[in-house]
């Protein structure tokens, strides 16, 4: 078991044990110190009720939860802990919880106290609404001060709160079901989770307007409360069943699938070097070369470049994050000069001023920046007749936030990183929910602007909302990782083939889903499922897609697509369980061949399959 937990996940470690609560038509999973998959008759009411506690950066502090006791029959259940949060600094805060839950309701309240002055960013209940069959849809809100709001929740990703000073939220969780959630204990306010690719609306404690971080005094107790309440009528449909087997059904478009995308880090250059005949094997196209004058990248990390370009043969864009401290013709002229001396021929640069790769939240001050249109200006000017990229060096969030002038670029670029708010494998698999809004926001704000996506990974490679990304010694699921044990297992394979299926649809023009080397790279290293040296899971599925850039894309449309996506051209069909257990899919017609991506191993060719945890598939049609 623990080979096979390896060989999935890049680690043994296994995440916290879940338990199933049932009242009634009222079901959910408690597991560590959350309620999550609230649901009534199966149709999800909410997706998560938790106790948080971040830390100056935004990093979550872990809780350890001791004294757990739960009471449960068929009617009603109860559960009690303490949780004990510890910040960077060594304070505590300890919390003790009540939560209690009947056939149509949920209360779930906390009391705590610090053991000294505790620096945090925030610390409080978060609730998150889900995203499929709500948005768009009419949402309820009353406010602090009593008042009622009709409105409905955002479709097209908002950038700021779509709701504040919130006490009270209804909404329908499916024909003739109605939820009603309350907040108690403090100031609520509600952000649309989606720009981070976390698939909910999250409602939240103390408005991001107040300073942060701020500290919960030492020795002062304080309390808040979520109570759920839910109403339906007495012919409310109960969900389907969601055991069924999985139809897929194939729908022609005019899209072509993109080409896929390499990054390359100054800090690997040996590695990189070393990896030219990786680059050949998965069938890449570009090289996303970043280049950051801040952290000392110079004339030498050109050449490196230089050098990898000129032995693989492949398209090079330089990402620069523009340092904008002296005069922007300055700055952009000396960057021209050691792209020459350097030898370095590029396809395209884009440019991103290095302040914009912080997030400036809602409230806050906006850092000092020269106008974009200006930035891109004076890189037209140093760099004639070079393509010229715009966007986001960081995350779809900051691109939301900040508009780039369209007219002024040739095509648009933001990233995704799917462990912002949580790490946990549900949590990471269920950002395509969110994932296929936010490309459809980019087209809506952007029109038909040649769009590029990438580097995204698991693990994040800067940190916008806090100093730095958060080191990952011991391999464990942990939020704003730099280093994540996933991107090197099966689970990895799965994450990448579900995004490219996720973002097919936008007729995107280069995908990066990958490093060459290093921690997000594609070769493994010491201690991992694969033999080091030797090619991640995720590489193999990097180079199916390379295999069918630019054919016509064939959507795929699956009866779960929380379980199963895929991707097709005229003759192949890419399969993927995004989940940990096995999935039976019924094909829409039979296939000549099935075969496992990452191993090359054959499946037999029939009609219905039946997918492993993870697993993904090519399928000959």
């Amino acid at each position: 078991m623990k080979d096979e937990l390896f060989r999935l996940y890049g680690t043994a470690e296994r995440e916290p044990e879940s338990r199933t609560l049932v009242a009634g038509n009222l079901s959910m999973s408690f597991q560590d110190g959350s309620l999550r998959s609230l649901r009534f008759g199966g149709h999800e009411v909410l997706r998560a009720i938790s106790f948080l506690v971040r830390d100056k950066d935004w990093g979550t502090c872990r809780a350890r939860l001791s004294d757990l006791r739960i009471a449960e029959d068929e009617r009603a259940f109860s559960l009690t802990y303490v949780a004990r949060f510890t910040a960077p600094s060594g304070a505590n805060l300890d919390c003790d919880v009540a939560i209690s839950g009947s056939a149509t309701s949920v209360h779930f309240s906390a009391d705590y106290m610090s053991d000294a002055d505790f620096e945090t960013a925030r610390a409080g209940f978060v609730v998150l609404h889900p995203v499929i069959g709500v948005a768009g849809q009419p949402v309820a809100i009353t406010h602090d001060d009593g008042s009622a709001e009709e409105a409905r929740w955002p479709d097209t990703i908002e950038p700021w709160q779509p709701f504040k000073n919130i006490s009270q939220i209804t909404h329908r969780v499916a024909p003739g079901i109605m939820a009603t959630t309350k907040f108690i204990g403090n100031v609520f306010e509600m952000e649309d989770q989606r720009n981070w690719t976390d698939a909910s609306y999250k409602t939240y404690v103390r408005p991001l307007a107040l300073p942060w971080p701020y500290l919960v005094p030492q020795g002062e107790r304080f309390s808040q409360r979520i109570s759920v309440e839910v109403l339906a009528e007495r012919n409310a449909e109960i969900a389907a069943d969601r055991s069924d087997a999985i139809s897929i059904r194939l729908i022609p478009t005019n899209v072509r699938l993109p080409a896929i995308g390499v990054g390359l880090r100054p800090e690997c250059r040996r590695e990189e070097l070393a990896s030219l005949d990786i680059l050949k094997a998965i069938g890449a196209e570009h090289l996303i070369a970043h280049f950051d004058p801040a952290a000392g990248h110079g004339v030498e990390a050109l050449k490196g470049y230089a050098a990898i370009a000129a032995g693989s043969g492949l398209k090079v864009t330089l990402e620069v994050a523009v340092p904008c401290l002296r005069p922007l013709e300055e700055e952009m002229a000396q960057f021209a000069t050691m792209v020459d001396q350097a030898k370095l021929l590029l396809d395209t640069l884009f440019v991103c001023p290095s302040v914009d790769r912080q997030s400036t939240p809602p409230g806050s001050k906006w850092p000092e920046c020269p106008a974009l249109g200006d930035v891109y200006a004076a890189a037209r000017v140093a760099f004639p007749g070079l393509r010229l990229g715009g966007g986001m060096m960081s995350y779809f969030t900051e691109l939301n936030r900040k508009r780039v002038p369209p007219d002024q670029i040739d095509y648009i670029c933001h990233a995704t990183n799917p462990i912002v708010h949580a790490a946990d494998d549900l949590s990471v698999m269920q950002t395509f929910e969110a994932l296929r809004h936010v490309v459809n926001s980019t087209r809506a704000i952007y029109g038909n602007k040649p769009y590029r996506i990438g580097p995204s990974t698991i693990a994040m490679r800067q940190n916008p909302y806090g100093s730095a990304t958060k080191d990952n010694p011991m391999g464990s699921r942990i939020p704003m990782a730099n280093v994540d044990p996933r991107h090197n297992g099966q689970f990895g394979a799965a994450w990448t083939l579900a995004y490219a299926a996720t973002v097919a649809p936008a007729a995107l023009d280069v995908l990066t889903l990958s490093t060459l080397a290093g921690p997000f790279g594609l070769l493994a290293g010491e201690g991992e499922g694969t033999v080091s040296g030797e090619l991640r899971p995720l590489a193999h599925v990097l180079a199916r897609l390379a295999s069918m850039s630019h054919e016509l894309l064939f959507a795929v449309e699956t009866t779960r697509p929380d379980a199963v996506l895929g991707l097709a051209s005229q003759k192949r069909l890419l399969l993927v369980n995004i989940t940990c257990d096995e999935q039976t899919v019924i094909l829409p017609a039979n296939p000549r061949k099935v075969s496992t991506i990452a191993d090359g191993g054959e499946l037999t060719a029939q009609h219905q399959l039946t997918l492993a945890p993870y697993a993904c598939i090519d399928v000959a049609l």
